[in-house]
């Protein structure tokens, strides 16, 4: 039985006792092996053991402070604070644009201070508005006017801000985030909680055997925090700004008492481009007589980032050509700059400079005669990026849908500078590659995507999984494919032949001056017609 006893105890003990041995036997090894010592090195080692023991139990104290600070999430503070309304110097005069975002946004405002009448007919006000727009448009200066205009204290994050490495913190981080907007909405009656790149933390939740991901956790406490499961007479109002298309969200967030007040923010229109550049050219020294409707008219699908981008740019060119004052050809210069790419100065052969300019006169004289939306905005024969000349092309007005005869006229355009390589040379060159890329991709899109072949194939064929799908039909669909491509081609061929003589005459302007605008392409049409008119009547 003692045998037992014994046998149990150290079953129980053991580790400790095993422990406890080898800590003695180091002791006295130690102590053995500092008394063979001599006598000044023994009273060395005697007087650095308490420092030993004190750096010992500080670096424990640290490691300890530093599990803890993990734990509980404030180990890393945000990297953005409060921002009281006092200090925040954007209102809904400063939003340049975005009429309709801006009303939507003035409705919350009036939310906001009315909330006690609101209550008083039993009505709840917004927790929730998701921003959902591309980026540049103005989501985060949208969300400072509005408190501003509210006059409450606005807490401003990003998603990226919520994801770490140790599982918990971004939950703890959105706690912390929670509380300190609830002290400040007590303390001021609302305020406003604005979280940027909300799909970070936002987009739908994965699960596995394995667990979670750290971002469900951290989506999960914020479903919990926007829920207010304990009811508070503070209003806490929580403004979401995404780039990504809204399905990427969880469902969760969207529901009803959440993020259930969407505010669509667009890229401007025209009127409101000629705004946004009054507002910007404002801000600096323009001159006065600058074509700002022009400039609104050359800068569709810009975002009002892109065009304060532009004229900062503009302001840089101007400074660095000494001028004092920005004008028309320093902006002009930005928008190349900015869209294009810097010039380079390739050394090219005189042969090897006239195909390039062939190539994109092809595309131009394509371009301008057959496009039915489009504009020439430029033709360049200088080296930018890795093209060694380009012909940019944008839309009279925002068109946001293509039908089938702009398709056609995009393909065409691809087209046009095979085409004319081949007339005038009977070879073509390895730069012919992306326009084939382009051409072959917008006609396969046409045919196997948007029912727009003439084989009467209706549907989106890309839908079906390959293996699914009849050899027979694939055959007749990329057969369609090609029949697309070689109308057009036939078509540019022609136009092409009947005007060789425009062709050559913009050739000689792209040798003589490496770039033509707009205007100065135009006039050369325009002349060649007159020409043309005369000669026949």
């Amino acid at each position: 039985m003692n045998y037992r006893k014994f046998k149990i105890f150290l079953m129980n003990h053991g580790v400790k006792i095993a422990v406890v041995a080898a800590v003695l036997v180091t002791l006295i090894l130690g102590l053995i092996g500092m008394q063979m010592l001599e006598s000044f090195y023994f009273v060395l080692m005697l007087a650095q053991a308490p420092w030993q023991v004190l750096l010992m139990a500080l670096n424990a104290v640290i490691f300890a402070w530093v599990i803890i600070n993990m734990q509980t999430g404030s180990l890393l503070k945000f990297k953005k604070g409060t921002i009281k309304s006092e200090t925040v110097t954007v209102g809904f005069n400063d939003v340049i644009g975005l009429e309709e975002a801006k009303r939507e946004a003035m409705e919350v405002v009036s939310l906001i201070k009315d909330h006690a009448k609101l209550r008083q007919i039993g009505g709840k006000i917004v927790k929730g508005i998701l921003m959902v727009g591309p980026p540049g448009c103005g989501k985060t200066l949208l969300a400072k006017a509005i408190a501003k205009e509210a006059g409450i204290p606005f807490l401003s994050v990003a998603g990226s801000e919520f994801v770490e490495v140790f599982v918990g913190m971004g939950a703890s981080r959105v706690r912390k985030l929670f509380k300190k907007a609830r002290q400040l909405a007590y303390a001021h009656g609302a305020c406003i909680v604005f979280i940027d790149e909300l799909e970070v933390v936002g987009r739908g939740r994965t699960y596995s055997f394995l667990g979670g991901e750290e971002t469900n956790s951290t989506q999960n406490q914020l479903l919990v925090e926007m829920d207010g499961l304990n009811e508070q007479q503070e209003n806490i109002i929580v403004i979401g700004a995404t780039n990504a298309q809204e399905r990427i969200l969880d469902q969760a967030l969207l529901r009803p008492g959440r993020f259930d007040r969407k505010i669509f923010i667009d890229r401007p229109g025209l009127q409101e481009r000629e705004d946004l550049f009054r507002y910007y050219l404002g801000k600096v020294k323009a001159d006065p007589n600058v074509d700002i409707p022009r400039l609104a008219r050359n800068a569709v699908y810009k975002s009002p980032a892109d065009i304060e981008n532009i004229v900062k740019e503009a302001a840089l060119i101007a400074l660095r050509n000494g001028k004092e004052v920005i004008g028309w050809d320093e902006i002009s210069a930005a928008i190349d700059r900015i869209d294009l790419g810097i010039k380079y100065n390739r050394k090219m052969t005189p042969r090897e400079r006239e195909m390039v300019a062939y190539h994109e006169t092809g595309h131009l004289v394509v371009l301008y005669r057959l496009h039915p939306t489009d504009d020439v905005f430029k033709a360049s024969i200088v080296s930018r990026g890795g093209a060694l000349g380009m012909v940019v092309h944008q839309p009279r007005e925002e068109l946001f849908t293509e039908n089938t005869a702009q398709l056609l006229a995009n393909v065409k355009v691809c087209l046009g500078g095979y085409t004319a390589e081949r007339l005038k040379y009977q070879v073509t060159t390895t730069g012919v590659s992306s326009d084939f890329q382009k051409a072959t991709a917008l006609a396969h899109a046409m045919v196997w995507s948007f029912g727009m072949g003439s084989n009467g194939f209706l549907g989106d064929y890309t839908a079906i999984p390959q293996g699914q799908l009849a050899e027979d039909v694939k055959q007749k669909l990329n057969a369609e494919t090609h029949k697309i491509i070689r109308d057009c081609y036939e078509e540019v061929e022609a136009l092409l032949k009947k005007e060789w003589l425009l062709v050559e005459r913009f050739v000689q302007e792209l040798l003589a001056k490496d770039e033509l605008k707009y205007d100065e392409i135009d006039a050369i049409v325009k002349a060649y017609d007159a020409e043309k008119t005369g000669a026949k009547g």
